[in-house]
């Protein structure tokens, strides 16, 4: 092997190394492969070596080191230039329209990498083409980025974050023209792009060069003005919120969210949010949470719930750390805290949102009949509901707010209103102005919303319930098994595709009757006539949906940036059926045969969601 060091024995590996060693130029990544290489430690050389990232809608995520399966210094550059090279293919204009490159407060010492200095690797290898970049110069929250690139008619945006994943993690998210997320055919055309510019170029790792460049710019101070200003339409009560009584508590949970939820609230003339201090600065390391993910509930609050009730503050609001989720908590009048579902927020946010809109129609704005709400087919139906009564129009994508981000666009192209989009994952797109989930303009209509059922001396409890009395009660039920092994994620998906022979899924399970099955992974949905699923399929991942002929749905499938198979399930009724504990006695009894029948956690080994 070349450099003086001893072969690994596996001769694709040698080969990776050597390549590596010629290009990285970061003392501490070459450094830990020199060393596992001199110690010969085979099954280390294999992670860091065996396959490079997959680069996918959801661009890259990975834990933090060296070699090609981790983020570092040098497969960001490598990413860079492929990318880069991708947009030269895409646009004739780049030179005069540029990039927005983001970053969270992410870092890991051990290897040198940070959200920061990818960012500027990234912003390096771009300028080295004679591309502008817009480089934010602090953190920022990920929705800053889709929101810069529409505001200033950039061709793409690129995040640095791994948002609520563990601390060793990093991820890069990638935004097109358009503002939303990429989807097929830009993943492929990049991924592929990266392979053929995998040496770095003769400026690439030259940041102070680029910091210096003519062609670098920071929007950091007019992009955090003109979003606080842009927010400000979805502000319908500024003089209740000036003089609400009410007490909120707010956390960032160690990442980006304090300064600009704060903001954010100034903007509605909202009373500044108690900010839990423990937790309101940045800090790589999540040192007062197991998991830094707001969605996990009451592990991520009791920092929160101690400094409410302290306080006197009914209402948390929660983000994660790069600031596009947002959890809310209320103290019930038994005096416990109710974390809410996302499911439970969509329904909340989204007849809030219609009302505000219901109010300002009188002013000349669009007919409902142009009035849009989506969500992705694993949240809740309960939009439909509330469409079909109320006379607007109600679509559900593909699992991501990249579809739903995109369709919007398309929407808005044909003179339509998008009111607002959800996924059951925290996830809120309030404001068109963003095409992607958004928690802190999500946080100030949240803020507002509650100042507002504060003056009607209701609280989001009873507004939660009226919504379902109306419109019908629809309740969920979504966790998730981890599973490290592919082989028997794709053995259980299989099993279920061949249930009762070759090419035949389940009829039943435990005594639930199931009339219909959509598969999007083979594009198989047994509710359409000539068996074809309408929305578009994935083989790369998988994703089953039975309906019950109980009204229950529940959809398997794999996550994306994690090794989760999760489960949603929801029972919907009819408005006025109001039997609550009847249908949720149902509903669990329908997810604990769906465990035992089709996951099968024994026999498939596979590891409960932690507690």
């Amino acid at each position: 092997m070349e450099n003086g060091l001893e072969s690994t024995g596996d001769s694709r590996v040698d080969q990776a190394v050597t390549q590596w060693l010629q290009y990285d130029k970061n003392p501490k990544t070459a450094a830990a492969v020199r060393t596992m290489v001199k110690d010969r430690a085979m099954s280390e050389l294999q992670k860091c070596f065996g396959a490079r990232m997959e680069f996918g809608t959801a661009g890259l995520r990975a834990a933090m080191g060296p070699g090609v399966s981790c983020m570092n210094d040098l497969t960001i550059i490598q990413t860079t230039q492929g990318f880069c090279a991708y947009l030269e293919q895409c646009f004739t204009d780049l030179k005069q329209r540029g990039v927005v490159i983001g970053f969270d407060a992410r870092a890991h010492p051990p290897s040198g990498g940070s959200s920061k200095r990818f960012a500027c690797l990234a912003a390096s290898v771009l300028i080295s083409r004679g591309v502008p970049v817009y480089l934010f110069s602090d953190i920022t929250p990920t929705p800053y980025v889709p929101f810069t690139v529409s505001h200033l008619g950039l061709c793409a945006g690129v995040m640095v974050t791994a948002s609520h994943n563990p601390k060793q993690d990093n991820g890069y998210k990638v935004y097109w023209a358009n503002g939303a997320q990429i989807i097929p055919p830009h993943d492929k055309g990049i991924a592929a792009a990266i392979e053929q510019n995998l040496e770095p170029w003769p400026k690439s790792w030259d940041t102070d060069g680029a910091l210096q460049s003519s062609l670098l710019n920071d929007p950091y101070q007019d992009t955090h003005r003109e979003y606080c200003q842009t927010i400000q339409q979805h502000c319908f009560h500024r003089e209740l919120n000036k003089n609400t009584k009410v007490k909120v508590v707010h956390t960032s949970v160690h990442g980006v969210g304090h300064i600009f939820v704060q903001a954010a609230f100034k903007a509605f003339d909202l009373q500044p949010p108690y900010a839990v201090e423990e937790q309101k600065d940045p800090d790589p390391e999540f040192p007062t949470v197991k998991y830094p993910n707001p969605e996990e509930g009451e592990g991520v609050l009791m920092l929160s719930f101690a400094l409410a009730d302290k306080e006197g503050a009914t209402v948390i609001l929660a983000n994660d750390p790069d600031a596009d989720r947002l959890a809310i908590a209320e103290k019930q009048e038994s005096g416990q805290w109710m974390v809410f579902s996302g499911n439970e927020l969509g329904a909340l946010l989204g007849w809030w949102i219609f009302q505000c809109w219901k109010q300002q129609k009188e002013d000349g704005k669009a007919s409902i009949k142009d009035v849009y709400m989506l969500s992705s087919t694993v949240s809740s139906k309960i939009l439909r509901a509330i469409a079909v009564k109320e006379g607007f129009h109600f679509e559900e994508t593909l699992t991501g707010f990249k579809w739903m981000g995109n369709r919007a666009k398309e929407l808005m192209d044909q003179g339509k209103t998008v009111l607002f989009a959800f996924e059951e994952a925290i996830g809120y797109m309030c404001s068109p102005a963003v095409l992607d989930k958004d928690g802190v303009s999500a946080a100030a209509i949240a803020g507002e919303f509650v100042s507002y059922l504060t003056s009607k001396n209701r609280t989001l409890s009873h507004q939660l319930r009226s919504i379902y009395e109306e419109y019908g009660y629809h309740i969920s039920k979504n966790s998730y098994f981890i599973c490290h092994d592919q082989d028997t994620i794709k053995r259980l998906f299989e099993h279920l595709r061949n249930y009762a022979g070759e090419n035949s899924y389940p009829k039943e399970c435990g005594g639930f009757a199931i009339t219909a099955v959509r598969d999007l992974t083979t594009g198989y949905d047994s509710n359409q006539t000539d068996n074809k699923a309408v929305l578009p399929t994935s083989k790369s991942s998988q994703m089953i949906t039975f309906t019950f002929a109980n009204g229950g749905v529940a959809t398997m499938r794999t996550s994306g940036t994690e090794p989760k198979i999760k489960y949603y399930t929801e029972l919907c009724s009819a408005p006025g059926n109001s039997d609550l504990n009847q249908l949720k006695t149902e509903l669990d009894n329908l997810v604990d045969v769906i465990v035992e029948h089709f996951y099968q956690p024994e026999k498939n080994n596979l590891t409960p969601r932690p507690e």
